[in-house]
């Protein structure tokens, strides 16, 4: 007989966390893996087997499903102008706090080409939009969660040999990813945390050409304001474009910014807090830069959709 719904629950909710972990790689959206992990549930109740020998990984298949499912639905939908990720909290007390592997076998690690910090990383998750729905599960459950390309076959309904085509053109868009790839390592994350610290201090000082010393020459900015908020379009390019457009946005404000480093997916991150909002301008907003080995910011990216902030510690 089916399992007991007592039972599914209970394995449900010990792997909760862990599997909106899942569900936030796959669609690159907290909102999205909040229902991911509700549909997660349901389909559990329902397609649940007789006998289930490793419940997680079972579930972990559900999950990557129902989120692909949701990465699908988003890709169809327009969106006004560029579309980032949302930040999450990756603090003790964050919504994901949990980093230990799929697998219960001690005998191998179960992290794959990526381990699972790096694969909540805010550079990761921007690689993995090259990606079309399937590639992104294919890699995610491959190279992050240590499944057999057998193993993935099943999960998604598809051939071995189809899965490790797949797979291997997944692989292939990743390749500029992986040719700047700056894992969350401790010195990586200090080399981040005194570049913004840097960032901020010269932003305060409305210093054009400090800024300009600090960008690489191929530098993009990207902002996110979801079309409710003011927001550059198209990426911004340049040196002295991205200075002077950041010094620009600093100074458009009145007094009454808080702003405060913190970590966000691994990394230190600056979240700008308002008094009140202007208009069109977002009450908050996050920022997140790139780094290359020199040291030089190659990447500054602005979340100011507050449907994206949901999981980022607000004050105000």
């Amino acid at each position: 007989m089916p399992l007991s719904e007592a039972v599914l629950t209970r394995w449900f909710e010990e792997h909760r966390t862990f599997l909106w972990g899942v569900c936030y790689r796959v669609t690159g959206s907290g909102a999205d893996a909040d229902d991911a992990v509700q549909e997660t549930f349901m389909r559990a109740l329902k397609h649940a087997p007789k006998e289930l020998a490793e419940p997680r990984r079972w579930l972990v298949t559900v999950a990557v499903n129902a989120s692909r499912d949701f990465l699908r639905r988003r890709k169809r939908q327009s969106y006004i102008g560029p579309w980032l990720p949302s930040p999450i909290e990756t603090a003790d007390d964050g919504p994901l706090p949990s980093y230990e592997p799929v697998a219960t076998d001690t005998r191998h690690t179960f992290e794959g080409r990526y381990d699972l910090m790096e694969s909540v990383s805010l550079a990761f998750l921007r690689a993995l939009e090259a990606l079309i729905p399937t590639q992104r599960a294919v890699l995610l459950l491959c190279d992050v969660f240590d499944y057999s390309a057998a193993e993935v076959a099943a999960a998604l309904d598809l051939s071995e040999g189809n899965t490790r085509t797949i797979h291997h053109r997944a692989r292939h868009a990743m390749a500029a990813y992986e040719a700047h790839r700056t894992p969350p390592t401790a010195a990586n994350r200090q080399r981040t945390s005194q570049a913004l610290e840097r960032f901020l201090d010269l932003l305060g000082n409305a210093d054009v050409p400090g800024i300009e010393h600090m960008l690489a020459a191929d530098i993009r900015a990207v902002t996110d304001g979801g079309g409710e908020f003011t927001a550059s379009p198209y990426p911004i390019v340049g040196a002295t474009n991205v200075a002077q457009f950041f010094v620009r946005l600093a100074a458009s404000r009145p007094a009454g910014v808080r702003v405060r480093v913190i970590d966000l997916n691994g990394f230190p991150a600056a979240l700008f807090e308002f008094d009140a909002a202007m208009g069109r301008r977002p009450p908050c907003l996050v920022l997140d830069v790139d780094l290359d080995t020199d040291g030089f910011i190659t990447g500054l990216w602005v979340v100011a959709n507050p449907r994206k902030l949901t999981a980022v510690p607000l004050n105000n």
